[in-house]
């Protein structure tokens, strides 16, 4: 699931930042803003959400936001669709280079992922999100919950064995001896 940006935004234009100090922000989104962001990541709930931390100034041009991340949330469970809580707490960092070269191929491995080119506008709120959205589990599961075999089968046929899934084309071998090339 992709968070809606605009779920949640606390804007800080970098030409307006001080250049030789931190600008704090101490983020808690209130209950309108829990839902909305609940609502974008796909959640059943966003019970408490809070982004402390700094923007600052890294060398002449580049910056670095540095930031806790803390949240309880609930998620369907991928088995039983019952409601699995989780509790997130996370460092998060992200640098801001200002002449970022601009990569040539289609795609790009990248050696660290938290360099990013620098932006007019610094979205703390965005961040936010975005951070939750990756701290989440990708596959939450209720406690005692287990997959169990799926079968795909007619009412009335026999299941398939291990040398039937491991060999799907020996029965064509099987009707081409009986009956011929099957034109």
């Amino acid at each position: 699931m992709t968070a809606d940006p605009a779920a949640f935004s606390h804007p800080f234009r970098v030409a307006a930042l001080p250049a030789r100090k931190a600008t704090h922000f101490d983020l808690r989104p209130g209950e309108t803003a829990l839902a909305a962001i609940a609502g974008a990541l796909g959640l059943l709930g966003l019970e408490a959400l809070s982004f402390r931390g700094e923007l600052r100034p890294a060398g002449r041009r580049d910056w670095v936001l540095e930031a806790d991340l803390a949240a309880t949330a609930t998620q369907a469970c991928v088995v039983t669709l019952a409601p699995v809580p989780s509790r997130i707490a996370e460092r998060i960092v992200r640098r801001y280079v200002a002449d970022l070269p601009e990569p040539e191929a289609e795609e790009v491995e990248m050696a660290d992922e938290t360099v990013e080119p620098l932006p007019a506008v610094i979205d703390a709120g965005e961040v936010m999100v975005e951070a939750l959205a990756l701290a989440l589990p990708c596959y939450p599961r209720a406690e005692g919950a287990e997959f169990s075999a799926a079968e795909a089968r007619p009412k009335d046929a026999a299941p398939l064995d291990d040398e039937e899934t491991t060999r799907p084309f020996a029965g064509l071998a099987d009707l081409m001896k009986k009956g011929g090339s099957g034109d």
